[in-house]
């Protein structure tokens, strides 16, 4: 179906009715000629006259093999798709004093984002006087690093910025193809609030 739509953007040979058009590809000598001596070169190269810029004054062809053509338009269709792909980044936020079990719930996150082919983001937020703490933040970081080697690569090492302290982690399955400007989608995870002892009798 997508070669069809692709053939019907170009007019050739026979289906091209203008009075002249301005002739390039290989062998040609490229200038204005009249469509029937046009069409007596590539007829004689043995290859199609393909209308590339129908809006132009006049019209540009090409004299080349038509499907040569589509299969260059083809190629270039998918290369420019393949450098528009989205890379999903997924923001992980932990505390300059995070507890195992907030450290391993978020690992357990960052672990599936990985292996969804996601990039983590992955920061220690340091409120007020916590900033004292930067270098256990960054010693959290390169923990989280570790404990996710068999999932993704590090980036970019644990670098200030401002109230944060960030890591970047990339999957290790992810093709050179993502690392072409691509667009980000953030996500931020949060950890769920421990239940006090009244909702755990409540519970009960």
């Amino acid at each position: 179906m997508k070669n069809d739509n692709l053939k019907e953007q170009y007019r050739i040979n026979e289906r091209i009715r203008v009075r002249e058009v301005r002739l390039v590809g290989d062998n040609v000598e490229t200038g204005v000629y009249p469509i029937a001596q046009a069409l007596k070169i590539a007829e004689e190269q043995g290859m199609d006259l393909v209308e590339i810029s129908p809006n132009a004054a006049p019209p540009v062809c090409r004299v080349i093999d038509y499907q040569k053509f589509l299969y260059q338009q083809k190629k270039r269709q998918k290369e420019q798709k393949a450098k528009s792909v989205k890379v999903v980044v997924k923001e992980i936020r932990f505390g300059p004093q995070t507890d195992d079990h907030d450290y391993n719930f978020k690992l357990k996150h960052a672990k599936g984002f990985l292996e969804e082919g996601s990039k983590v983001k992955a920061y220690v937020f340091f409120k007020g006087r916590s900033i004292l703490f930067k270098e256990q933040g960054e010693v959290l970081l390169l923990r989280f690093a570790n404990d996710l080697e068999d999932y993704g690569k590090v980036e970019q090492l644990p670098v200030l910025e401002g109230k944060r302290m960030i890591i970047m982690l990339t999957p290790k399955k992810v093709g050179a193809s993502s690392a072409a400007a691509p667009k980000a989608v953030k996500k931020v995870i949060t950890t769920p609030k421990p239940k006090s002892e009244g909702d755990k009798q409540t519970e009960e």
